[in-house]
């Protein structure tokens, strides 16, 4: 996880725990700015690597929930790590994409104790999405 989902209060909100990580990075992507959004699209970036985080323990539920979490626009896809391992990460498709890299230090700044808030008010909606 490479935006908003890298922050303890964000992951805490959505699924009431903060699963296992491990720093990750993921070679030939960024994490861009998205024109009028707080939270970033992964897009490929040839020589670039993405930083972010491996959640190593998620449950089916909890998987359920993040996808009913991100926007329709984003496909859930595999990409390579420099760990030499492979992960899932959710790609931003196209279109929206500012020129800079999303700042995760003035996101958790500005906007993470709102975000967080909010996440926390649609988590039951989200799990009831997600079918559980």
């Amino acid at each position: 996880m490479y935006g908003t989902l890298q922050f303890d209060a964000v992951l805490e909100a959505l699924l009431g725990r903060i699963p296992k990580r491990a720093a990750a990075n993921a070679p030939g992507w960024r994490a861009a700015a998205l024109e009028g959004r707080v939270y970033p699209g992964l897009v490929a970036a040839p020589g670039s690597a993405a930083p972010g985080l491996r959640l190593t323990d998620l449950s089916p539920r909890e998987w359920g929930i993040l996808d009913a979490f991100e926007d329709d626009r984003y496909d859930l896809r595999e990409v390579e790590l420099t760990s030499g391992g492979r992960g899932l990460a959710y790609l931003w498709p196209e279109g929206d994409v500012r020129d800079e890299n999303w700042d995760a230090q003035q996101f958790k700044a500005l906007h993470l104790q709102e975000y967080a808030a909010r996440c926390a008010r649609i988590a039951p909606r989200l799990a009831t999405e997600a079918g559980q």
